[in-house]
């Protein structure tokens, strides 16, 4: 049988001390034990992160911790020694023993991590690419919803014979407002809150409207119109699920002889029908539009209740996701078109509202945002 060198002394005064009082001295025997361990394992914290402080290397560490904290390190040999303590004593031990562990391992990572940031920002100065660094990880994405709403309605309008125009986000009042038969004091300028740029002519386009004055007037009252005009657009608004100060407008315009508030019913009927299936039913309510006469509100069946009422067509069976009507001969006139001879349709809608009906979201803000965790609720590769 093996005995440590505590067994031996314990056995030896067990055998000097007088019978009467042996309990006490075994008591006070095992008490020291304890102490002189917990102080023991005080001073070797000490000496350790001591050492740990001067290292400078990684081999260094590698080695502090193989001679302390190996398997015949001096934590191992006081670990080995719990087992001629009492209860109390292991308990009292052993926790100072784990919280020893603890700590080292602790300052041996914090230490060994800042050794290889100093040795990383070393290299990164001596070499312009390290090949040797690993790869960064790419997560994968997919077009947003409003490109794909944008994309497919362009898809179908250039199926009927659009074509598609881009313009300037930095517009003048001239085209945004004036041309459109929206003078300076005109009233209907206060529902479209806008931002304008230090020139008080240059502003944030409100709609993508002035790129059809630009292609009406490079049209010179002789050439028929049939265009859609997507893009960014920007309206003071308070923030909140249904309302952004940037939103992507599709507008259209088409200009000709003999065209009529039919021929919108006709292709806004077909965009519905595209967009949101066949079964999907299209109606026209009177409005008003400064740039339009006679104006419409484009309204479209619930995709969700097919007409029956529910909370997203507020209990009416449909609802609103365009605007349009027949272009205003004042705006014909200042574009260069004789409106005794030339008539035409505009109509105007928000891509993100029909994302939102389309992809069932609730929240417009999400189509915004550029975290992953937000936009992976809606699995877009299942998205037809």
């Amino acid at each position: 049988m093996r005995y440590s060198f505590r067994d031996k002394i314990f056995n030896l005064k067990l055998k000097v001390v007088p019978r009467a009082i042996r309990p006490f001295w075994m008591i006070a025997f095992f008490l020291i034990g304890g102490i002189f361990m917990i102080e023991k394992i005080e001073k070797l914290k000490s000496e350790i992160i001591s050492l740990i402080e001067k290292a400078s290397t990684i081999k260094e560490l590698n080695d502090i911790k193989v001679e302390y904290m190996g398997k015949k390190g001096p934590i191992t040999e006081i670990s080995a020694g719990m087992r001629d303590l009492s209860a109390d004593e292991k308990k009292e031990v052993g926790l100072v023993l784990n919280d020893l562990r603890v700590e080292v391992n602790n300052l041996l990572d914090e230490k060994k991590n800042k050794i290889e940031t100093e040795l990383l920002n070393e290299k990164l100065k001596s070499e312009k690419i390290d090949i040797s660094m690993p790869g960064m990880e790419i997560q994968n994405g997919a077009p947003s919803f409003v490109e794909k709403v944008v994309d497919d309605a362009a898809d179908f309008f250039i199926s009927l014979g659009y074509d598609v125009y881009e313009g300037p986000e930095i517009e003048l009042d001239k085209y945004n407002f004036e041309m459109l038969n929206l003078p300076k004091d005109h009233p209907a300028r206060d529902a479209q809150d806008t931002y304008y740029l230090k020139d008080e002519d240059l502003l944030l386009r409100s709609q993508t409207s002035p790129v059809q004055v630009r292609v009406m007037l490079e049209g010179k009252g002789e050439s028929p119109i049939r265009m859609i005009c997507p893009g960014k657009t920007y309206r003071r608004e308070d923030i909140n699920a249904t309302h952004e100060q940037e939103f992507t407008q599709i507008e259209g315009l088409v200009i000709d002889k003999n065209i009529s508030l039919s021929d919108l019913k006709g292709t806004f009927d077909a965009f519905v029908k595209h967009t949101f299936g066949e079964s999907t039913e299209a109606r026209f309510r009177p409005s008003y539009y400064p740039f339009t006469e006679p104006s419409v509100e484009m309204d479209m069946s619930c995709i969700y209740c097919d007409g029956s009422g529910c909370s997203m067509c507020k209990p009416k069976g449909w609802i609103t996701i365009s605007g349009g009507g027949m272009v205003h001969p004042n705006v014909l006139r200042m574009c260069g078109y004789d409106p005794e001879k030339w008539q035409g349709f505009a109509f105007g809608m928000a891509a993100e509202r029909i994302a939102m009906l389309k992809y069932n979201m609730t929240d417009m803000r999400s189509m915004h945002e550029n975290d992953l965790r937000e936009t992976r609720n809606f699995d877009r590769k299942e998205v037809k």
